[in-house]
């Protein structure tokens, strides 16, 4: 154990955004199963709660704690390809972008990913990252099986045919049951994906969205405030070949337009919002259409240089359109200045207990701003849109919402904070954010 707590610090502790931090007593990056359960036993001692971070992707305080912060670098990569299950065991504090390139190598892939890939899995999947998809679903909703360690130190095996009850709920966790330390996936064998970016005006867009959802396996849109232009992107299977962007073009598109040149539009934004709405329409107007193809997740994802804060609501697909607009007609009578596209995407319905699509078809609806602009006016408007339509937030991203609210939208919320109670009757793995959405 000497391992262990030689790899205890203390410092403070923030997010990608900036917009949460926290000083823990003491932060442990454990090596080992036995280590990370010797970090609890010492916890408890202590009278300390407990807390797993990942690269703190969320936005909320999700992680955040005044106690022991767990450190996942020492519990990566991967445990065990099984070609005849098609399963890979990976240790939780692996990052999807390693994940990903290892599968490259093995010729496996998995099916649907979020658009970054800088979180690591366990902190991925236990708030819920998705990306957009037809019939395939979020990140958790790949989960076949996963280790947990509970606040009395055992080790718990969870499979739809192990602790099934406890599989139900920790696929996506929140770090109330446990600390993950590892998680086996479905994967399949590597394919193609071609993708077509085409920019589109909102009015056609929302007219034929449930056509464009319905004929493509991945779609997603993104409009830009103050124009009736929007820019969208369908994925779908290919039998190749392999055409990727080329290396000038694509350092273009998605590190000098994407990054370089957003940055210096959203500070200037930021320092003079009177320019956004010009802005808005010079950046949406310069969209062209593409298309290339490649790997799974050199389309899925793109790197996300600029710093934003970030509110995203699920709603029942039918809910969508009638809520964009909703949002456009909000955003046009008001004086807010936007400087970051809205985000639109979908899913099917998972069985997973706290999952945003837990039962019912879902459609996304993420709105952002630069990170160091007062986001306060918009979310509070977006999010009373969102709630109108029975939306639930993204467990990882900002909302105000409680555990009542949250237990109207969820069927099985009384399922997932059953489990809990007999996993963490003492609250361990609690802090403020899961006091407010789950209760106490």
């Amino acid at each position: 154990m000497t391992d262990t707590y030689a790899r205890t610090t203390a410092s403070t502790w923030r997010n990608w955004a900036g917009n949460v931090t926290a000083r823990p007593v003491r932060a442990v990056s454990p090596a080992s199963v036995d280590e990370l359960a010797e970090a609890l036993r010492r916890a408890r001692e202590d009278g300390l709660r407990v807390k797993p971070v990942g690269t703190g992707h969320s936005f909320t305080a999700a992680a955040a704690t005044d106690g022991v912060l767990i450190r996942p670098e020492l519990l990566t990569g991967i445990r065990e390809v099984d070609r005849t299950a098609m399963t890979v065991t990976v240790e939780a504090g692996t990052p999807l972008k390693r994940l990903n390139a290892a599968l490259a190598r093995e010729g496996l892939s998995l099916t649907n990913m979020g658009d970054i890939m800088e979180q690591t899995v366990a902190g991925a999947t236990s708030t819920g990252t998705h990306g957009t998809g037809r019939d395939s679903a979020s990140i958790s909703a790949q989960i076949r099986g996963l280790e947990l360690v509970t606040a009395d130190g055992t080790v718990l095996r969870c499979s739809a045919e192990e602790n099934p009850d406890v599989f139900a709920a920790a696929r996506l966790g929140l770090g109330a049951l446990g600390v993950i330390t590892a998680i086996t996936f479905a994967v399949e064998p590597v394919f193609l994906l071609t993708a077509r970016e085409e920019p589109m005006t909102f009015d056609r867009v929302t007219a034929d969205f449930d056509r464009l959802v319905t004929e493509n396996e991945h779609f997603e849109f993104y409009w830009f405030p103050h124009t009736g232009n929007c820019n969208t992107k369908r994925n779908n299977r290919s039998a190749g070949p392999a055409a990727p962007p080329g290396k000038v073009s694509g350092w273009i598109d998605d590190e000098l337009l994407s990054n370089g040149i957003f940055q210096v539009a959203c500070a200037l934004g930021r320092a003079v919002p009177a320019t956004i709405p010009s802005i808005a329409r010079l950046s949406s107007r310069a969209l062209s259409a593409r298309t290339y193809t490649d790997i799974p997740y050199k389309v899925f994802t793109s790197p996300r240089r600029v710093r934003f804060v970030e509110m995203e609501y699920a709603l029942p697909r039918e809910a969508a359109v009638e809520a964009l607009r909703e949002l456009k007609a909000m955003v046009d009578r008001s004086p807010l200045r936007i400087s970051f596209p809205v985000e639109v995407r979908t899913a099917p319905a998972d069985d997973i207990a706290l999952s945003t699509a837990s039962g019912r078809e879902s459609a996304y609806i993420a709105v952002h701003l630069y990170r160091g602009t007062p986001y306060q006016a918009y979310f509070t408007a977006v999010e009373r849109i969102m709630t109108a339509h029975a939306g639930r937030p993204h467990w990882g991203k900002i909302h105000t919402r409680d555990a009542e609210y949250l237990a109207g939208v969820y069927p099985r919320f009384g399922e997932f904070t059953a489990v809990r109670d007999r996993l963490d009757p003492d609250r361990l793995f609690g802090n403020d954010y899961l006091r407010r959405v789950l209760g106490d």
